[in-house]
């Protein structure tokens, strides 16, 4: 049982994935929000049923699971919709992610969060202990994403201006790494942080 979590978060093409999977190398567990927000609207859960009384059942595929190309276009331009929609998921999330941490193995978990920030940052996930935010300059995240989605510069624009800005996530920081330079680096960084998140859970001093 894992009585102390993390948060990780960060904007698209900031390395987040890169980050957690450090992580995992070193013997941590990491429950990812993006799988927890699948299963909460899998097909026949309670979490699809509730989307479809709130958007009718043109969201639904072939195969009776939810339309996730339809549901994106919807809200992406309908802010009141992508409200509604959250406010369905974000809870469910929510609590599989603190189950989850609770019942890893090891003295810390991790709850990796591409969210956090838009989505009611500390205030919305009070059992977190600290954040991790993985930053990167707009400049190199704006070349990442074209270079890794094959996306032309408006639409990266786009995508970044969706999310919460840099300064934003940087407030809810208690930790930051700078993921702007090659690869090869992060290592180090993932294993400072182990052994200081490590010494944290075991009541250790900062």
């Amino acid at each position: 049982m894992s009585n102390y979590i993390i948060g990780v978060t960060g904007g698209v093409a900031s390395g987040k994935s890169t980050v957690t999977r450090h992580f995992e190398l070193l013997g941590v567990e990491v429950a990812d929000a993006d799988l927890a927000a699948r299963e909460a609207v899998m097909a026949g859960s309670e979490g699809l049923a509730e989307v479809v009384r709130a958007f009718g059942r043109e969201v639904l595929s072939d195969d009776g699971g939810l339309d996730r190309a339809a549901m994106r276009q919807r809200v992406f331009v309908d802010a009141a919709a992508r409200a509604q929609l959250e406010a369905i998921i974000h809870p469910r999330v929510r609590a599989r992610l603190q189950a989850l941490c609770a019942a890893a193995d090891g003295p810390y978990a991790i709850a990796a969060i591409p969210l956090l920030a838009e989505g009611g940052g500390r205030a919305a996930y009070p059992w977190l202990d600290r954040v991790l935010v993985v930053d990167v300059p707009v400049a190199v995240q704006h070349e990442r994403l074209m270079r890794r989605d094959g996306v032309d510069a408006a639409l990266a624009g786009a995508m970044i201006a969706a999310q919460a800005t840099r300064e934003q996530r940087l407030a809810v920081a208690d930790d930051v790494i700078v993921n702007d330079g090659p690869l090869e680096t992060l290592g180090p960084h993932v294993g400072a942080l182990d052994r200081r998140y490590r010494a944290l859970a075991a009541g250790g001093l900062l």
